[in-house]
């Protein structure tokens, strides 16, 4: 008789959202690296730094959602539970600093500009990078709609920055081989706004959760 599998728990699809997040974030840190060193791109620098303070977040989450699953004890009487809202505010941060990054960048592009070399492979990571972040960002829905964890949702935003700084990276290479230079800085001015209203959105999120 085969045995039926058994739906994951709230521990094991918050753990499987966490590591698909870490995972995804070091391989496109691996593959960004190798495509800014032939490219030569600076908005593929960003996006580099970008996901670099993606595994930095997702490290905080992870760490923080295996911290919040852990029983009450004589000391936390109530759970660990605001190991989640705090995951979230050090997010918002993170957020928030890669918004300030992009404006910096931008203006720096629009001053200085300069041809690519080997584009096609800036392209080509660029799509690989937005095809994993799609994945990972399913992964998460489907365990915020299971789970209503504030943690994965404070990751699937970043992720989801993530994704338009990946989708305007690729046109900005794109039109840039097509000699249209002021692409870049114009995408990454209006990235950094949205971003600078999610990391808003989060943090006041966590902040309410931590104050009851």
């Amino acid at each position: 008789m085969k045995a039926t599998r058994q739906p994951l728990d709230r521990a094991g699809l918050l753990r499987l959202a966490s590591t698909a997040s870490v995972i995804t974030a070091g391989f496109l840190i691996i593959a960004k690296l190798a495509a800014w060193s032939v490219t030569g791109s600076v908005s593929l620098l960003a996006s580099l730094v970008d996901s670099v303070m993606d595994s930095i977040a997702s490290l905080i989450n992870l760490f923080a959602i295996r911290y919040s699953l852990q029983p009450a004890d004589e000391n936390h009487r109530f759970g660990h539970g605001k190991a989640e809202p705090l995951a979230g505010l050090a997010q918002a941060a993170f957020i928030a600093g890669s918004a300030i990054f992009l404006v910096f960048h931008a203006v720096d592009r629009l001053r200085f500009t300069r041809d690519l070399e080997q584009v096609g492979i800036g392209l080509g990571v660029m799509v690989l990078a937005i095809i994993m972040t799609v994945v990972l960002l399913a992964i998460q829905r489907y365990v915020i709609r299971k789970t209503g964890s504030t943690a994965i949702r404070a990751d699937s935003l970043h992720y989801l920055t993530d994704l338009l700084t990946n989708m305007s990276v690729l046109l900005a290479l794109y039109l840039s081989a097509l000699g249209w230079t002021w692409a870049d800085p114009v995408f990454a001015i209006a990235v950094a706004i949205y971003i600078f209203y999610s990391a808003f959105q989060i943090g006041h999120e966590a902040f309410q959760q931590l104050m009851d």
